[in-house]
C-alpha cells in the first residue's frame, strides 16, 4: 500500500520553474502541486491558475509555513538557493533545489547541515545522471566495467545567446559547466580532484566581456589517481543543445549524450540531415521528470537521493576552483585557495 501524495510547493515561477510544476502536475507519480510561491507580482498566481493549484504566494516564507506543504522545488535565482534551502528544511519541508545549491562553500555546508538536522531529503537538479546514455556510463564505470578511469571529458553547448545583459559574473563555471564537474567526478569514483586550470573568454559576444561575461571555457582536472579530465562549454551552438560525456578507462570506452531531437535521419539530394533539440526541456525532458519522480520516491521510501547535497557542494568546489584559476591566470590547487 502507497503512502499518501507528497504535497509539493514550487519557489520561483520563471522558465524552469514552470516546466518543473507542470510535470509535477502532470507527470510525476505520488506528487501533486498544492502551492506556487514567487516574489514578481502575478506570476505565482499565472502559473497556479494555469495549472489548477490553489494557493498562490508572493511572500516565499509564507509557503514554508503551510502546514498542507511537505516539500518544496526551488528554482528561484541560484544566487538565493542556499537560504531557501536553510529556510525550507528549518520549516520541516523536504528540498529539490536546482542546481547550484550554492555559490560559495560555506553556504553548501549550511545548506547541507540544514537538512540533516531537519532530517529531512535534500536533492540538487543535477538532471545528466537520469539521461539514460550518462546513468549507463555512470552505473558502469562504478562496476569496474570500463577498468580504471584516465581520460574523461565532458561537453555543454547551449543553442542560443539571447541577452547577455541579465547574466551573473561566473555563470558559465557557477551554472553551466557544474554539470559536467558533477559527470566527471561521477566518471572516476572514488579518486578526489587535485588540479584544476581553467581557460575562459567572451567569444560569442566579445562586447559584454567588460561587463564579466564569460560565454566560453576550457577547464582540466587533475585527480589523485592520475587521471585527467576536461570540461568546456559554449553559450551558442547554432546547430542545437549540444550535451556530450566521453570516459576512457583501461578496459575501453563509453561515449554518452546525444544531441538528436528523434531517431529519424533524412536523406535528400542536398545532404543527410538530422533534426536537433533546441531546448534543455526538449533534450532532457525525460530527465527532468525522473529526477522528481526520484524525489518524490525518496521522501516516500527514506532512501537517499542519487544526486545529493555532498554531491553539489564537490561540483562546487571544482567550479570556485575555476573561478580563481582564471582570476589568477594558473592552475589552482585545491584546497589552496
Amino acid at each position: 500500500m502507497h503512502s499518501p501524495s507528497v504535497r509539493v510547493g514550487l519557489i520561483g515561477a520563471g522558465r524552469m520553474g514552470s516546466f518543473h510544476a507542470e510535470s509535477l502536475a502532470q507527470r510525476v507519480p505520488g506528487a501533486q502541486l498544492v502551492a506556487v510561491a514567487d516574489p514578481q507580482p502575478g506570476a505565482a498566481q499565472a502559473l497556479a491558475t494555469k495549472l489548477g493549484v490553489s494557493k498562490a504566494f508572493s511572500d516565499l516564507q509564507a509557503l514554508l509555513n503551510d502546514p498542507e506543504v511537505d516539500a518544496v522545488v526551488i528554482a528561484s535565482p541560484a544566487r538565493t538557493h542556499a537560504a531557501w534551502i536553510i529556510a525550507a528544511a528549518q520549516a520541516g519541508k523536504h528540498v529539490f533545489c536546482e542546481k547550484p545549491m550554492a555559490v560559495k562553500l560555506e553556504e553548501a555546508d549550511r545548506a547541507i547541515a540544514a537538512a540533516k538536522t531537519a532530517g529531512v531529503v535534500l536533492q540538487v537538479g543535477f538532471n545528466r545522471r537520469f539521461v539514460s546514455g550518462f546513468a549507463a556510463a555512470i552505473a558502469a564505470v562504478k562496476a569496474g566495467e570500463n577498468g580504471t578511469t584516465q581520460l574523461s571529458r565532458s561537453v555543454t553547448r547551449d543553442p542560443l545567446l539571447r541577452d547577455p545583459a541579465p547574466i551573473p559574473q561566473w555563470t558559465i563555471f557557477l551554472e553551466t559547466l557544474i554539470h559536467d564537474f558533477d559527470t566527471l567526478l561521477h566518471f572516476n569514483p572514488g579518486a578526489k580532484p587535485v588540479a584544476v586550470c581553467a581557460l575562459a573568454d567572451a567569444l560569442v559576444r566579445p562586447d559584454f566581456k567588460a561587463q564579466g561575461l564569460l560565454d566560453t571555457a576550457v577547464v582540466t582536472i587533475r585527480f589523485d589517481n592520475g587521471a585527467i579530465a576536461t570540461a568546456e562549454a559554449n553559450f551558442q551552438a547554432v546547430y542545437g543543445y549540444d550535451v556530450r560525456g566521453e570516459v576512457f578507462g583501461s578496459k575501453g570506452m563509453m561515449q554518452a549524450g546525444n544531441i538528436n531531437l528523434n531517431n529519424c535521419v533524412t536523406y535528400r539530394e542536398n545532404g543527410i540531415g538530422i533534426a536537433t533539440s533546441r531546448m534543455d526541456t526538449d533534450l532532457l525532458r525525460d530527465a527532468y521528470v525522473a529526477e522528481l519522480t526520484e524525489f518524490v520516491h525518496c521522501i516516500r521510501s527514506g532512501e537517499t537521493p542519487r544526486a545529493t547535497g555532498e554531491d553539489a557542494r564537490n561540483a562546487l568546489e571544482i567550479a570556485l576552483a575555476c573561478i580563481a584559476s582564471v582570476e589568477q591566470g594558473r592552475s589552482i590547487t585545491l584546497g589552496d585557495r
